[in-house]
């Protein structure tokens, strides 16, 4: 009896000793030295990639936001601040219309096939609008020159980038809005377009956060 007792008290003071010293391993050592090689080698990408405008984080650089006007009586929608570049559609962004806020509401993708009628609709109006928003006095926009990603949105809904061709779409009508020479908007998504990964893998992209700040600070001057 005496021994059998002894044995059962052995037994759970190993076990305490076990899941103390495996607490303080993996759930205190580990974790610390996960976080101090993060932020020692890579703090930018461990803090989750913010980006920053006059001294304060606006955003991430790899979540999308809106650039909406504030909301009008009445509306459960609002419209796009058309000074501003505009990003992929999506139900699932936050409202930010002068680059000083941010919500993160949801995300997702749409979950429907490419004959289902209501996506054939949101692509419809999408590129209807696009039309419609880029064209300017000297420049109208059609419907063939419309890339993808005007008028769907992404697997996650909240991509932060968008095609060049996109971006260059929106030149006139961010240059007429904000009173800028053509030209020098152009150049402005020429210096914010990002090559491939490592020269071959994926598309060259433009993040529409750090463009829009770039505009910003180009108006403030």
């Amino acid at each position: 009896m005496n021994n059998s007792v002894a044995g059962t008290a052995r037994l759970i003071g190993a076990g305490l000793r076990a899941l103390l010293v495996l607490t303080l391993v993996c759930g205190v050592l580990y974790p610390l030295v996960v976080t101090g090689a993060a932020q020692a080698l890579f703090h930018d990408k461990a803090n989750g990639s913010e980006v920053e405008s006059d001294g304060r984080v606006v955003g991430s650089s790899l979540i999308g936001q809106r650039y909406d006007l504030p909301l009008k009586a009445g509306q459960e929608t609002p419209e796009p601040d058309l000074k501003w570049f505009q990003p992929r559609p999506s139900n699932g962004l936050g409202a930010n219309s002068v680059n000083t806020r941010y919500k993160l509401i949801l995300s997702g993708a749409t979950n429907r096939a490419g004959d289902n009628e209501e996506l054939v609709k949101w692509v419809t109006d999408a590129r209807t609008a696009v039309v419609k928003d880029n064209s300017t006095k000297g420049f109208t926009v059609r419907p063939s020159e419309i890339p993808a990603d005007a008028v769907t949105s992404s697997g996650s809904g909240l991509d932060p980038h968008i095609s060049p061709r996109y971006a260059e779409l929106q030149v006139h009508r961010v240059a007429e809005r904000n009173a800028l020479p053509v030209a020098r908007v152009e150049r402005l998504v020429r210096e914010h377009t990002e090559g491939r990964a490592l020269g071959f893998v994926g598309e060259p992209r433009v993040n529409v956060l750090e463009l829009n700040i770039a505009l910003k600070a180009l108006l403030a001057r």
